[in-house]
Parts: structure tokens; sequence; C-alpha cells
């Protein structure tokens, strides 16, 4: 199955981003956006609590899930927004960790920011994903 989206390296650019620096799709694609994906366990209750490793797993599970649902995979994602519920780096490097690993070597231009808090109790990761999919 064809993929819309194609992925841009930048040679003029520092080569340790774990990511592509750009992405694009064509004009026909269908674009999906989905709601930042939580790590909330499908009675509403916060997954992992305390653990940045799994709740990002769980987010990225919450966002194969959304994907498909919409007709599309973690490969027609364009791009991500991490957010992590804390000031130390080393908790917003964990939890890219397993992102990064989820994506593999479909690795889309994405941020990873910092925050003060996130909408639930005991919420410390959330993944925002826009993905663009070409339906035959």
């Amino acid at each position: 199955m064809p993929r819309a989206v194609t992925l841009i390296r930048s040679g003029s650019l520092s080569d340790v981003a774990e990511y592509a620096y750009a992405a694009t799709a064509p004009a026909e694609a269908r674009l999906v956006f989905l709601a930042g994906a939580c790590p909330l366990n499908e009675d509403g209750s916060t997954a992992a609590k305390g653990d940045y490793a799994g709740q990002a797993a769980k987010a990225v599970e919450n966002m194969r899930t959304a994907l498909a649902d919409a007709g599309a995979s973690v490969e027609d994602v364009i791009s991500t927004r991490v957010l992590v519920a804390s000031s130390h780096r080393k908790d917003l490097v964990t939890a890219w960790e397993v992102v990064r690993d989820a994506f593999a070597e479909h690795d889309v231009p994405s941020t990873l920011m910092g925050v003060t808090v996130l909408g639930y109790d005991d919420q410390l990761v959330e993944i925002e994903a826009v993905a663009a999919v070409l339906d035959s």
C-alpha cells in the first residue's frame, strides 16, 4: 500500500536529532488530526502511575488504536508532539525513547516538551499526532 508521508532529512542541519526535520504529504492525502493520546486504561483510570516509560507505552498503544480507528497506522503519521509533565530532562528523555522506539525507522518530525501539568490525575505523558493517508 502506498504511503502519503515523505520524510525529509537535511544535510545542512545536525544529524544528532533522532527524527526527520520535515515531512510532506501530497494534496490528495486525507489528514487525520489526533487528540492527544493519553495513558488511560479502558476504564478511564491512569495507567502506570509515576512511571514515565510505562505511561509513554500506554499513550503509544492508545495512539495506535486511534490511528487504526481512523484508517491509519504509525507509518502514516507525519508529525508528533510529545508532552511530558516534568522539568527534568531525564524524564523527557525516558518518555521520548519509548515513543522513538515505537516509530522505529519512521522517525517523523517531532517536538518534545516539558510541561507543568497534564489533564488527568497522575498523568505524566501525552502524544499528539497528525497522519496523512492515501485512500484507494
